[in-house]
Parts: structure tokens; C-alpha cells; sequence
């Protein structure tokens, strides 16, 4: 037993290896293959031959494209990620001020989804093609059509310039900026540390609604994937047997169908949880929320090879850290896998 446990230990390291490996030629890929030429993205349009030669020289562009992979590697393997050119700073500096704007909201907005999207699922699935079912397919269809950038600008329009109920852009208004210090990067977390509970309120007025509209979105998917799951449950034989036994619904759903969902919905949660991490872009853009999605895109704009590169590897690592999670969960939930 001992053995097998070595075995698939070693069998997973292995693949996370190959899998980081497979990330690290995809993402020096896509730096050599976007149309931007990094060094006139440097050293603008204007400059002469001598000078774009020299600069080639210096970041290794003239170099054969293998050389420059191995040379990518091993900054990657030494943690220098580069500089970036839009704003003078190191890129992992930069990526680490703002990534605990977008885990405040992907948090908040996992939080919601699930919160609300298991039990609906479950609800949906228990009322199979009844009245509730319906209203709860119609709201989760809603979710998934309608665009999220739309959703955030008529949420602005209707919660925050008419009905004043909420805040509006960025993580806090203009007159708290700079009254916390920067400890941890979560505002929140800083502001209730600092015992600033003014501005702490002023974050949370700020942080509801986009958290709230990305929290929609993926309430939609969980929702819906619950909903099936719980629909394939309901109709095995165990669960007849146990109706026929004189189980009550509640624990015959409870107890029985969804521990037996437990492990996909830890995937499927998991899988939102890292898509809001860096697909939050649009409502970051809409509610001017300084968070990574942001970043990124205003990187990409401009041609900042450094940043977009390591922004790309940045999101495949959450990725391959969330399924490792999911195992470490899967092992908790069913025991069979352990």
C-alpha cells in the first residue's frame, strides 16, 4: 500500500512537471509569436538600426530561438520575470500589487456563487419540471447570456448613480485612498487591522456589487452543473430503495445524492474559482478595480511582452495549484480515492 502510494505520488509530480513545462514553451510561444516586436516596444518606432540592434543584442533577440527559450528558462528558473515596460517596475512586483485586488473579489464572488448556486441546483433538480425549476433555469439562462460588462454598467447605472446604494468605481472612495497601510494588499483585511472600520465599510460598499455580478455569472454555471448532477443521483436505484425504506426527501437528498455529488461539485467550483481569478477582466475594466485582469490587458495593449508572459504563467499555475487542491479535496470527500 505503502508502494502505491509512492508510485502515485511520484506519478503526479511527474505530471505537474511535464505539465509546467508545457506551460513555460507555451506561454515563450506566444511571446515570439504575438505581432509586437518587443524591442521597438522599448525603444519606440523612431529609433535607428544602431540602436534596435543593440537592444536586440542585450535581451538576446538576435540569438537562434532555442538559445532563447534556454535563456527564458532559466530566468523563469531564477525568478527573474523581467521588467516591465509600461511601468519601470518587476513584473512579479507589479503582478503582487495587484493580485490581492482580484482574490478580494474572485473571493467574495466564489463566495456568492456557490453559496447560492449549490442549494438553487439542488432545489431545481428536487422540483424537477415544476414552477420552480422553471423560474430557476430562467435566472441561471439569464446569467449565462447576458454579457457581464452589460450587467456591470446597468448595475452602476440603477444601484449606484440613481439609488446611491452601493459605491462606485475602484476599492474604495477618493477621500479614504492612503488612510490604511498597505499591509497585506487585501483591503479589507488591512483596513480591519489598521481598526479603520470607516474605510473598511467604504470597501465593502465598494466591493458588493462587482462581486455580486461575477458572483451571478458563476451561480449560473454551478447552478445549472448541480441541477444535472443531482438529477443523474436522483434517478439511481439506491435512491429509490431508500425512499422505499421510509427515508425522509430531505435526507434521502441530503445524505445520500448529494454526498455522492460532493467530489464533481469541488471540480466544478474549483474551475470558477479559477476562471474569476483571471477572467475578471471586464468587470475590473467597468468598475476601474485595479486587479490582474486589468493588468494584463493594459500590458497586452501596449505591447508588454514581460508582463503578458508572465501574467499567462501566472494563470496556468493557479490553474494546476486549484486541481491539486481538487485532489487533496477529493481525498477528503471520498475515501475510496485515497
Amino acid at each position: 500500500m505503502t508502494q502505491e502510494r509512492l508510485y502515485a505520488g511520484a506519478r503526479q509530480a511527474a505530471t505537474i512537471l511535464v505539465t509546467l513545462f508545457g506551460l513555460l514553451v507555451l506561454t515563450f510561444c506566444i511571446g515570439r509569436l504575438m505581432p509586437v516586436d518587443p524591442v521597438r516596444a522599448i525603444i519606440g518606432e523612431e529609433a535607428d538600426a544602431a540602436t534596435y540592434n543593440m537592444v536586440a543584442e542585450r535581451l538576446g533577440m538576435d540569438r537562434p530561438i532555442y538559445e532563447q527559450f534556454l535563456r527564458y528558462l532559466g530566468d523563469i528558473l531564477t525568478g527573474n520575470f523581467g521588467v516591465s515596460i509600461r511601468t519601470g517596475q518587476s513584473v512579479i512586483n507589479d503582478i503582487a500589487h495587484v493580485m490581492p485586488a482580484t482574490i478580494e473579489l474572485a473571493t467574495f464572488a466564489i463566495i456568492c456563487g456557490a453559496g447560492l448556486g449549490i442549494p438553487l441546483g439542488i432545489l431545481a433538480a428536487v422540483r424537477r419540471n415544476t414552477l420552480i425549476d422553471h423560474a430557476i433555469r430562467v435566472v441561471t439562462l439569464l446569467g449565462h447570456s447576458m454579457p457581464i460588462f452589460w450587467i456591470g454598467m446597468i448595475g452602476l447605472i440603477v444601484f449606484y448613480a440613481s439609488l446611491g446604494l452601493v459605491g462606485g468605481g475602484g476599492r474604495m472612495s477618493d477621500y479614504n485612498i492612503g488612510l490604511v497601510p498597505e499591509t497585506t494588499g487585501f483591503l479589507l483585511i488591512d483596513a480591519a487591522m489598521a481598526g479603520d472600520w470607516e474605510v473598511f465599510r467604504d470597501a465593502v460598499n465598494h466591493l458588493v456589487l462587482p462581486a455580486s455580478i461575477l458572483g451571478y455569472s458563476s451561480m449560473a454555471y454551478i447552478t445549472r452543473m448541480t441541477r444535472s448532477f443531482m438529477l443523474d443521483q436522483l434517478n439511481q436505484e439506491y435512491v429509490v430503495t431508500a425512499r422505499v425504506k421510509g427515508l425522509s426527501n430531505s435526507r434521502t437528498v441530503w445524505h445520500h445524492a448529494f454526498a455522492n455529488i460532493r467530489v464533481q461539485l469541488v471540480t466544478i467550483v474549483a474551475l470558477a474559482y479559477g476562471s474569476l481569478l483571471e477572467g475578471a477582466v471586464l468587470i475590473e475594466t467597468v468598475f476601474s478595480w485595479p486587479g490582474f485582469g486589468q493588468y494584463m490587458t493594459n500590458n497586452m495593449l501596449v505591447g508588454d511582452m514581460n508582463a503578458v508572459m508572465t501574467c499567462v504563467l501566472i494563470v496556468g499555475i493557479i490553474f494546476i495549484c486549484l486541481n491539486l487542491l481538487s485532489d487533496v479535496l477529493y481525498k477528503i470527500f471520498d475515501p475510496r480515492t485515497r
